[in-house]
C-alpha cells in the first residue's frame, strides 16, 4: 500500500474517562446498524434489485453519520449520467459521506477488503475490489461496462492513498485508461468532487485526516470521542465527457485541477 507521510504532525486525541463511553456507544451503534442492514441489502442485490440495495446502503451510512454527529452539506449537483465520480481521499469517513451524498458504487484496490473494520465497511457498502495488474485488465473492463450499461456510477480515489485533507496529491492517470475503450467512452462521464473537512471548534482542519502511520482504531477513537464534531462539505463540480478528450493524461489533469480548485485551504504539494 502507498502511504503518504506529508503534512504537519498531529497528535491524536486520546479518549479518557467519560469519552470512552462515547466511543464505545457510537462504535457499537455503528456496527449494529451496518450488520442489521447488510443482510437485506445483500438479499435485494442478489435478487437484482440493486436500486433498493443501494438505498439501504445510503440509509446505513446516513445513520452512522448521525451516530457520529458529523453534519454534511453539499454544493453543486450530482451528475445523472453513468460514469465515474472522482474525489480526494482524506479519511475512512469518506466511505460514509460520499455514499450519503451520491448514489455510487465504490471501486477500491483489492487489498482493502482484508483490512480490519475498513474492509468490513467497504464490503458492506458493495465496493468493487480491483487488482491493479495488467492480467486483471479484461475483467476490470467487463466490470466497468456492466455497470455503465446499468447506468451506475463508480467512485474512485485516484490519489492512491489518504492525506490530511489539506493536500490533493497527483492523480494516477492509469485509472482512467479503461474508460477510453470504444465501447465505454460514449457512455462515460467523469464528475470531480471535492471533500472539505472542517475540524471541531478549536481544532485544525486536518483533524479528520487519516494518513501516515496513524492507526485506524486510534483514529476512530480520536473522532468518536468528540462531544461536538466539526462539519463536512461535499462540492460537486461540472461533469466532463470522456469523448471530449483524446488522451487520459489531459483528462486526469483537468479532473485533478477541478478537485484542487474546490479546496479553499489547500496546501501546495511542494509546501
Amino acid at each position: 500500500m502507498i502511504r503518504w507521510d506529508g503534512g504537519e504532525p498531529i497528535e491524536l486525541d486520546r479518549p479518557s474517562g467519560l469519552q470512552w463511553i462515547r466511543v464505545v456507544v457510537r462504535a457499537s451503534l455503528g456496527v449494529i446498524t451496518i450488520a442489521t442492514l447488510m443482510v437485506p441489502m445483500m438479499l435485494f442485490r442478489a435478487a437484482g434489485a440493486w436500486r433498493i440495495g443501494q438505498r439501504i446502503v445510503r440509509t446505513a451510512c446516513w445513520i452512522c453519520l448521525k451516530i457520529i454527529g458529523l453534519p454534511v452539506t453539499t454544493k453543486g449537483k450530482p451528475m445523472k449520467h453513468a460514469g465515474v465520480v472522482v474525489a480526494n481521499h482524506s479519511s475512512w469517513l469518506d466511505i460514509l459521506t460520499l455514499h450519503v451524498c451520491h448514489n455510487v458504487f465504490f471501486a477500491s484496490k483489492d487489498e482493502v477488503k482484508s483490512w480490519p473494520a475498513i474492509g468490513f465497511m467497504a464490503r458492506s457498502a458493495g465496493t468493487l475490489f480491483i487488482k491493479r495488474e495488467r492480467t486483471d485488465a479484461r475483467r476490470q473492463h467487463d466490470l466497468f461496462l456492466e455497470h455503465a450499461l446499468k447506468g451506475h456510477k463508480l467512485l474512485f480515489f485516484p490519489e492512491g492513498t489518504s492525506t490530511d485533507g489539506l493536500h490533493v496529491l497527483p492523480f494516477k492517470s492509469s485509472l482512467f485508461g479503461a474508460f477510453f475503450s470504444p465501447d465505454l467512452a460514449d457512455r462515460m462521464w467523469v464528475q470531480p468532487v471535492t471533500a472539505l473537512y472542517y475540524g471541531p471548534a478549536g481544532k485544525r482542519h486536518d483533524f479528520y485526516g487519516w494518513w501516515g502511520d496513524m492507526g485506524l482504531l486510534e483514529h476512530m477513537g480520536h473522532v468518536l470521542s468528540q462531544r461536538k464534531q466539526g462539519r463536512l462539505e461535499i462540492v460537486f463540480h461540472e461533469p466532463l465527457k470522456i469523448t471530449d478528450y483524446s488522451d487520459r493524461k489531459k483528462l486526469t489533469q483537468d479532473v485533478w485541477q477541478a478537485v484542487a480548485d474546490g479546496m479553499p485551504f489547500r496546501v501546495p504539494n511542494d509546501a
